[in-house]
């Protein structure tokens, strides 16, 4: 069975590749039949038809052999094979008695219109073929109009219509479905493709957040350990300490990003929530051991472990960030102000400092703000950053947050955000 689908493929790609040549096939049947039933007579009791009782004229055999002909061409010119085969029916129907069965041709060249058109004009072309050819069949007929021979036109004529139109409706179902199979498959294709740039774009601006706020205050505790070094030991060996706190925040902070990494069943990867505004008091306190006197504020109507975990960590690393971009920007006399007020359903994050940079890269070159704005942005929040009127820079987000209901509902979800 399976060899036997294969040969019949093969055949249909061939044909569909040489239509010349299956068409020039097809046409020289056609005309073997045709002749081989001009000599037939009509049926004659049981016995069926009478073979040898009639012989076609000359004008007949031509008229067979240029319907036949114009087969080759029917899939190239349907509507002009028609006309061609329905014109030397009618002239064979009108002149040649009893006729030859030209009409076989102009059946496969209907057949072939409703195939290739649409609905419509296959049911007006053929009601047309049907009525003209019959009604000529009924005028020049040697017997009674409603002689069998007569009818049989209007049937074939009919049954090449609906066959050729299911056809064309089964193709166009068959094309649909592959369609949309391949649209389907573009779709899975963009999708994986947007949900890897997302992850991407997720764990880069993530290892920005962790590196960048740890690599910062190893860079200042060093800077003081080294000034220090040789005056006061003790104070430097205190930022050796802070320095080595730090790089092991660091190390533990990108162990557990990366372990997020593994694949979804791997026992290793780290299950610890991801940091928040309940760890916001460490935070500032690696800020302050580094030399940043920062000064915090919450207007104490919502604890933090009631925020969404999404709104939560972006809180937490807007904090990180801002804090960094002070201690790296605006100087070694800077203070900082942060302030974490709910107001309504949203959660406003403020983060001010009285220094004399920007509080950003002077080359516009960092990341930590486009970072920011992208977290903001994908919580449907705002994010307004810039230098304060009289010195100093200030960075505000206004995250939207969830009805208590719906809090409720995801802080027991356990997801972590790269």
């Amino acid at each position: 069975m399976t060899s036997l689908g294969t040969a019949v493929a093969r055949t249909q790609c061939w044909t569909r590749a040489h239509t010349l040549a299956s068409d020039g096939a097809l046409a020289a049947a056609v005309l073997v039949s045709m002749v081989v039933g001009s000599f037939a007579g009509p049926p004659g009791g049981h016995d069926g038809p009478d073979f040898g009782a009639r012989t076609p004229g000359a004008l007949s055999v031509v008229l067979m052999v240029l319907a036949a002909g114009a087969l080759v061409f029917r899939r190239r010119a349907p509507m002009p094979v028609l006309v061609c085969t329905g014109g030397t029916t009618a002239v064979e129907l009108m002149v040649a008695q009893p006729p030859a069965p030209v009409v076989f041709s102009t059946v496969l060249a209907l057949y072939t219109v409703a195939a290739h058109t649409d609905r419509p004009t296959t049911w007006r072309v053929g009601f047309a073929t049907m009525a003209v050819l019959t009604a000529i069949a009924m005028i020049f007929s040697a017997g009674v109009w409603y002689a069998q021979e007569n009818l049989v036109i209007f049937a074939w004529t009919g049954m090449a219509s609906a066959a050729g139109d299911a056809v064309r409706s089964r193709r166009a179902f068959i094309h649909a479905i592959r369609e949309r199979a391949e649209r389907a498959e573009r779709t899975r294709e963009e999708e994986a493709r947007r949900r890897v740039a997302e992850e991407r774009l997720r764990i880069a601006r993530d290892l920005h957040d962790v590196v960048a706020h740890h690599i910062a205050l190893v860079n200042v505790q060093a800077g003081v350990a080294s000034h220090v070094m040789d005056k006061r030991p003790d104070q430097a060996k205190e930022a050796l300490a802070h320095v080595r706190e730090a790089s092991r925040s660091a190390l533990s902070e990108l162990r557990a990003t990366v372990g997020l990494l593994r694949q979804s069943g791997d026992p290793a990867a780290p299950t610890e929530p991801a940091p928040g505004l309940q760890h916001l008091d460490g935070l500032l306190d690696t800020f302050r051991n580094a030399g940043l006197p920062v000064e915090f504020a919450a207007n104490g109507t919502e604890h933090p472990a009631r925020l969404p975990a999404a709104v939560d960590l972006a809180a937490y690393r807007i904090i990180q960030e801002a804090l960094t971009n002070v201690r790296k920007h605006a100087g070694r006399a800077a203070k900082a102000e942060v302030s974490v007020v709910r107001v309504g359903a949203t959660v406003e994050i403020t983060v001010l400092d009285d220094g004399e940079g920007t509080g950003e890269p002077a080359d516009g070159g960092g990341h930590g703000l486009l970072g920011m704005r992208e977290r903001v942005t994908a919580l449907g929040g705002t994010l307004t950053a810039g230098p304060r009127y009289g010195g100093g820079f200030r960075t505000q987000a206004i995250l939207p947050v969830k009805t208590p209901a719906g809090d409720r509902a995801r802080s027991g979800e356990g997801i972590r955000d790269l």
